[in-house]
């Protein structure tokens, strides 16, 4: 069984906990938090994701926040985190895909249950690709800093 690291702020609590009842058969979840509406800083819960996936504690990550934008921005800033922010089946697709994302980005305040539901499952039922896609992302950690 997949493990799949999971964290979310206050505003992606609820849809953190709905995903987690609708895939517990399919999925061992790490759930890192947070664990109530109360107010959070998003970061904290998307370095502590970025950390695990890293550690090779799970095979897949899923980060929630209102937009899903701060949640993004903050894993990508780790080398061989690939965060799609995702808001449709194809999106997620594509993620996996093209672009061998390993962690998957959902905005509450954008997407329904359902939809966040079809994004989950494609995003960890896709394979990458590969092939001409795999030179592109040789280059994604080839910047000069």
């Amino acid at each position: 069984m997949k493990k799949i690291c999971i964290a979310c702020d206050h505003a992606g609590f609820e849809l953190k906990e709905n995903l987690i009842i609708n895939f517990k058969q399919d999925f061992d979840f790490l759930d890192l938090g947070t664990d109530s509406i109360d107010s959070v800083d998003y970061p904290e819960f998307a370095h502590k994701l970025s950390k695990e996936i890293r550690k090779n504690k799970c095979s897949f990550g899923v980060l929630i926040c209102g937009s899903g934008i701060g949640m993004s921005i903050v894993a990508n800033r780790y080398q061989d985190i690939r965060a799609a922010l995702c808001v449709d089946e194809v999106m997620a697709r594509l993620a996996r895909e093209h672009n061998n994302a390993n962690v998957l980005v959902l905005g509450s305040r954008l997407i329904s249950l359902q939809d966040a539901i079809k994004c989950f499952n494609m995003f960890l039922t896709t394979k990458y690709h590969g092939g001409r896609h795999q030179a592109r992302l040789d280059k994604f950690n080839n910047v000069e800093m």
